[in-house]
């Protein structure tokens, strides 16, 4: 007797080409994984050639090693790419200071890397995504920003402030040619950067005690968590949301 097959669950990414930043370890990398798995297309990128590498395990997904914050090769991967349906700029930096502690070369570098390679990647590939007239764009920003002052986060809160700003602005340009943009505000990450700046700290296990102590959940978003939501704000079922802050943060801003 033959019997029939199941055909296959069909992804909520099905046939999506997406490009992500920032997809070496941390919440780029669980929304790389998770991308996949939903059957898109993924060019995960960043700088970290080692670390990327090991994303070519998972089934979907290519990695290109790209600077953010050099033009010519953004430029250079928009050209190699033909077309694109999400762009996810995760990339970022977090300075620990007040504006006291935060010398020009902090500033500058955390402009440059946590709005102006934004910048420079919704330039290259929102062309593509005009020609096509659809298309979805996600920006990483956080609750540390317009949303929720924290106290020695002054380059790092100001540089998420003018990712909300450029969300809402792309958001507004573009809202009647078919694209979306949000951005995402988390709390706090349990990541291996963080992992990496609390050991970085004075007394690493009162800095872990305070990272903690804020969330009123008593613990830390995963990176997974934050995939979840991502996978959402890349999918069609999104497509009626856009210029949004969205936050998933535990209640830390409450």
């Amino acid at each position: 007797m033959n019997v029939p097959k199941v055909p296959r669950e069909m992804g909520r990414l099905d046939g999506k080409v997406i490009v992500l930043s920032a997809a070496a370890q941390g919440i780029g990398r669980a929304c790389a994984i998770a991308f996949g798995k939903e059957g898109a297309r993924v060019i995960a990128t960043d700088i970290n050639e080692e670390k990327l590498k090991e994303l070519e395990q998972y089934s979907g997904i290519e990695t290109k090693v790209l600077d953010v914050t050099q033009k010519v090769q953004v430029e250079m991967l928009a050209k190699d790419i033909e077309n694109i349906d999400v762009l996810f700029n995760c990339a970022g930096f977090v300075h620990h200071g007040t504006i006291l502690d935060c010398e020009d070369k902090d500033w500058d570098f955390t402009m440059n890397l946590n709005v102006r390679s934004m910048y420079l990647m919704i330039k290259a590939f929102l062309p593509k995504m005009l020609t096509q007239k659809s298309g979805h764009i996600i920006n990483m920003s956080s609750v540390a920003s317009s949303i929720k002052g924290v106290v020695n986060r002054c380059a790092y809160s100001s540089s998420k402030a003018a990712v909300i700003g450029l969300t809402k602005s792309v958001a507004a340009d573009f809202i009647e040619q078919g694209i979306v943009c949000n951005c995402v505000c988390p709390g706090t990450v349990d990541t291996p950067s963080l992992r990496d700046r609390i050991q970085a700290r004075p007394n690493p296990q009162q800095a872990l005690k305070d990272f903690l102590g804020r969330q009123k959940t008593g613990r830390m978003a995963t990176a997974e968590e934050v995939a979840h939501l991502c996978v959402y704000l890349a999918s069609d079922e999104s497509a009626y949301v856009t210029g949004k802050e969205f936050i998933i943060d535990g209640g830390w801003s409450l």
